[in-house]
C-alpha cells in the first residue's frame, strides 16, 4: 500500500504560508488545510477560548472553511470535529492519519487523484521530528527577508508601543530560523529552501521548481491562488478570505520605502548576511548570490 503523502510548511509566522498554501492547493493533486495540526493539538489549561477549543464545540457552526461551508458542514473537517472532543487523548500523529482519513474518503467521493495534503502549521516541530513510517513526509522551509519582516513585525510593535520592536525582531528573525534550519535538518526527512522573496518576486519560477521536487507537473492555477484553489483551510491568516489579495502572488515592497533599521544595518554582520542570503536566495531565480 502506497504511503500517504504530507507536505508540511514550516518557518516563521508573518512570513507567507498562507498564500503558499493557497497556491499549493490550486494545484489538481495537492490539498491545503492550512494550520491543521494546530486545531488537532490538545488545548492546554487555560486556552478554552481560544480557537481550536472552541472549534470542538459552538465555533465550528459559525467559522468558514475556504471550501466556502461552516466548519461542521466541510465534508472533511466536519466529521473530523464530530470525532476529536472525545479522542483528544491520542497522539497527535495518530490524530493527523484520522485527519488524512477523511481526506482519502472525500477526495474518492469526487473521483479525485490527490497526491499530497498540505498542513502550513509553521510552528510545529512535533510532526517533522517524529518517525512515521507509514507517511512520505516533506518540509518547505518557507523564509522572509530579514529586512522585509523586521520592518513588518516593528511596524506592528511600534503601533502597540512596544518597546524596541525592531532589535526584538530583528533577534526573533535569526534565532527561530537557526533553530528551524538545525532541527528539520535532524529531522532527516528531505527539505526544500524557499525564500519569500523568490516565491513572490518569481512565482512561476519559484513553484516550477517545487513542483519538479514533489514529482508534479507545474500547474498555471497555483499562479491565481484565491480564484480556484481546492483548500480546506480553517485555521490561518484572513488573507484566505480576502479575493483581492489572495488572487494573486505579489510582493509587498513598503520596507523599501522606509529606513530598514536594524535590519539593513545588520547585514554588515557577516553571520546575518550569510544567513538571510543562504536562506533567502537559495533557488537563484533572483539573481542573488
Amino acid at each position: 500500500m502506497a504511503r500517504k503523502k504530507l507536505l508540511l510548511i514550516r518557518g516563521l509566522g508573518h512570513s507567507g504560508t498562507t498564500i503558499l498554501d493557497l497556491a499549493l492547493g490550486s494545484h489538481p493533486r495537492m490539498i491545503g488545510l492550512g494550520e491543521a495540526l494546530r486545531i488537532l493539538r490538545t488545548p492546554s489549561p487555560g486556552e478554552e477560548q481560544r480557537g481550536p477549543a472552541r472549534l470542538r464545540a459552538e465555533l465550528r457552526h459559525q467559522r468558514l472553511c475556504t471550501c466556502g461551508t461552516t466548519a461542521a458542514s466541510c465534508p472533511i473537517w466536519g466529521p473530523l470535529l464530530d470525532w476529536l472532543p472525545v479522542h483528544d487523548h491520542l497522539p497527535l500523529a495518530d490524530k493527523l492519519r484520522q485527519l488524512l482519513g477523511n481526506v482519502d474518503h472525500y477526495v474518492n467521493q469526487q473521483n479525485g487523484e490527490i497526491e499530497w495534503v498540505v498542513d502550513s502549521y509553521q510552528d510545529d516541530l512535533q510532526i517533522p521530528l517524529q518517525v512515521l513510517p507509514d507517511l512520505d513526509v516533506r518540509i518547505i522551509f518557507l523564509v522572509r527577508d530579514v529586512r522585509s519582516w523586521v520592518h513588518s513585525r516593528a511596524r506592528d510593535g511600534n503601533k502597540k508601543g512596544r518597546s524596541l520592536p525592531g532589535v526584538r525582531s530583528l533577534v526573533r528573525w535569526c534565532w527561530v530560523n537557526r533553530r528551524f534550519e538545525r532541527d528539520l535538518t535532524r529531522s532527516g526527512k528531505p527539505i526544500f529552501l524557499l525564500g519569500y522573496e523568490e516565491l513572490a518576486l518569481s512565482p512561476e519560477r519559484s513553484l516550477t521548481l517545487l513542483c519538479e521536487w514533489l514529482g508534479l507537473p507545474f500547474a498555471k492555477a497555483m499562479l491565481t491562488p484565491g480564484v480556484g484553489t481546492q483548500s480546506h483551510i480553517l485555521a490561518g491568516n484572513r488573507l484566505r478570505f480576502d479575493p483581492l489579495k489572495s488572487r494573486e502572488i505579489s510582493y509587498n515592497t513598503s520596507w523599501l520605502q522606509g529606513p530598514a533599521w536594524p535590519a539593513q544595518p545588520a547585514l554588515m554582520l557577516p553571520s546575518v548576511d550569510h544567513l538571510n542570503r543562504r536562506l533567502v536566495y537559495s533557488n537563484k531565480v533572483l539573481g542573488v548570490d
